[in-house]
């Protein structure tokens, strides 16, 4: 079960008057979400939804919760999966590396006719449709230098966006890495969280930062990606940092 320490992150966002906060959970999907007014039955349904295309899909191809690498492309699969194999193909990793992104997306894409503006976090994983300017600060665990230190500023016109994180020494992420914090922004939140593994399964050092980022420059589809390891810190894309 997670608690509030597990991600205390959740109750560090700016409070905003004309919007909601809630909380959607099945079973290991735990999303945190904020719109105009609360949708939680709405969520509930678009994440049992997923959840169905999943859990149905993997008990005809059990390979699919298990690879490490990618799969085929499937052209019977549900569309939540094809967008990961899609996504996991880009990235060089197995499908599952891409599930919290591509569940963050879909709730969000089908609450937006009802709120002007979302945000669904899941585990560290954010897909964003918002108004206006928003900065979303990086944390990269207790003893990094740059946890609540730094952020990415977001002008409104880069709305819908994903930021997946994936790290090697904090949260429950899965890694064969040792980075503290990879942040990949991406149009395709399936992509982003994808990506996010691909590149932290490389960095093992803080020398490993830039050949890492030399990576995320060859993956198509991303705009942006932030690498915090130990006291060094990489970034490349299209990224506004500042100081929080």
């Amino acid at each position: 079960m997670h608690t509030k320490s597990h991600r205390f992150y959740r109750y560090h966002h700016l409070h905003k008057e004309d919007q909601v906060a809630f909380q959607v959970k099945v079973r290991e999907t735990d999303l945190w979400i904020r719109a105009a007014r609360n949708l939680e039955k709405e969520a509930l349904e678009a994440v049992l939804s997923c959840r169905r295309q999943l859990e149905n899909y993997i008990a005809f191809n059990p390979r699919f919760l298990d690879s490490l690498t990618p799969l085929p492309d499937d052209a019977l699969a549900p569309p939540l999966l094809r967008r990961m194999i899609h996504a996991a193909r880009t990235a060089c990793v197995g499908p599952m590396a891409s599930v919290a992104g591509a569940i963050a997306e879909a709730v969000g894409t089908a609450l937006k006719p009802l709120t002007p503006t979302v945000i669904v976090e899941n585990g560290g994983d954010c897909y964003l449709d918002q108004d206006e300017e928003v900065t979303v600060g990086i944390w990269a665990g207790p003893a990094s230098p740059f946890s609540g230190k730094m952020g990415m500023r977001f002008t409104a016109d880069r709305f819908p966006i994903a930021i997946c994180t994936s790290s090697g020494t904090v949260g429950h992420s899965l890694s064969f890495g040792k980075a503290d914090a990879v942040a990949v922004v991406a149009r395709d939140a399936a992509l982003s969280d994808a990506a996010a593994t691909a590149l932290g399964n490389r960095v093992k050092t803080p020398r490993d930062i830039a050949s890492a980022i030399d990576r995320a420059a060859s993956i198509p589809g991303l705009e942006g990606v932030l690498i915090a390891a130990g006291d060094k810190m990489g970034a490349w894309g299209n990224l506004e940092l500042v100081r929080l």
